[in-house]
């Protein structure tokens, strides 16, 4: 995801002088093909991830669209205040790129793990938030935050993420899509993470059970009529996510479905449930130790159909 974002950028700084990388000292060495093509259109701010988000907001207001990337924990809960401040309340056009979504960084700890991002960031006014699932979603993100006038936050992964998509599609800022076709049951999710989901939909679809799986890429606004609608349809759900279920993706479908009049369903959020990621390991190691993998999701929805 991380490359794909580079090559995003790049092509998006190539065709418009407007558009600016600023990055807070880390993965300096990433951007070196963009530095030396596009000197005037590169700010290192240093390790000051506030910092660089109050002077992304100040060449916003001159005209510039500056995309600030860093690891999303230290953009998104560090530098809280400033995007409060100087981005959402006055509305600047500016596009955050947190990397390490969820347990990408998986052995350096909870401390680098983004797992509350979403919640913080999803309670101000006027962000948008997008969470790719795949390398081309992202390059879709970025070229559709690119051509968003407002403040947009992309969390992405930077571990190799697999590609969902076989075809091209029309992305679109907050449309879900439906990747996985079924009327048994429904899991909604969003981020890498939907890797774990379409795992599961192929061992049911050997034992005649469908699943719908649908990508939540945009948090905020969300899809609220494609969730609606799968509610009316499908009565055992299921939200998927590599983050807290408090204030993240499990709670935005709670609240929709439920002030929508949504009832006589089997509901469960699959998440972080008060408690931040446990153990060190790989990627897909911590999804394990920490219950979101494919065999804990399809124990969950054994329970669920018995129940």
């Amino acid at each position: 995801m991380r490359n794909a974002y580079l090559s995003a950028i790049y092509d998006l700084a190539n065709h418009n002088s407007n558009v600016l990388a600023l990055i807070s000292d880390n993965g300096a060495i990433v951007y070196d093909k963009f530095r030396k093509d596009f000197p005037l259109q590169f700010l290192n701010c240093g390790i000051s991830e506030a910092n660089m988000v109050g002077v992304a907001a100040g060449l916003a207001s001159t005209g510039k669209i500056p995309f600030a990337y860093t690891i999303s924990p230290f953009l998104s809960l560090r530098a809280f205040e400033f995007i409060r401040n100087d981005i959402c309340i006055q509305q600047q056009n500016v596009k955050l790129v947190g990397t390490g979504a969820g347990f990408v960084y998986s052995a350096l700890g909870p401390t680098h793990h983004a797992t509350e991002d979403v919640s913080a960031l999803r309670s101000l006014p006027e962000i948008t938030l997008i969470t790719p699932a795949s390398p081309l979603e992202v390059k879709k993100a970025i070229i559709a935050a690119a051509e968003f006038l407002g403040p947009v936050y992309i969390r992405i992964g930077t571990n190799g993420e697999e590609e969902i998509y076989k075809h091209d599609y029309p992305f679109k800022i907050g449309r879900g899509e439906i990747i996985n076709e079924g009327n048994d049951l429904a899991i909604i999710t969003t981020g890498s993470i939907i890797t774990e989901a379409l795992s599961v939909a192929r061992s049911l679809r050997e034992k005649n059970i469908h699943v719908k799986i649908i990508n939540i890429h945009t948090l905020k606004p969300i899809d609220n009529e494609l969730l609606i609608d799968t509610a009316k349809k499908i009565k055992v759900i299921i939200t998927l996510e590599e983050h807290s279920i408090h204030g993240g993706l499990g709670s935005a479908v709670a609240e929709v479905l439920l002030e929508s009049g949504c009832t006589g369903m089997k509901f469960l959020r699959m998440g972080l449930d008060n408690t931040f990621c446990k153990g060190y390991g790989k990627h897909h190691e911590l999804r394990s130790l920490n219950g979101l993998s494919a065999n804990h999701i399809l124990a969950n929805i054994q329970r669920l159909l018995m129940n």
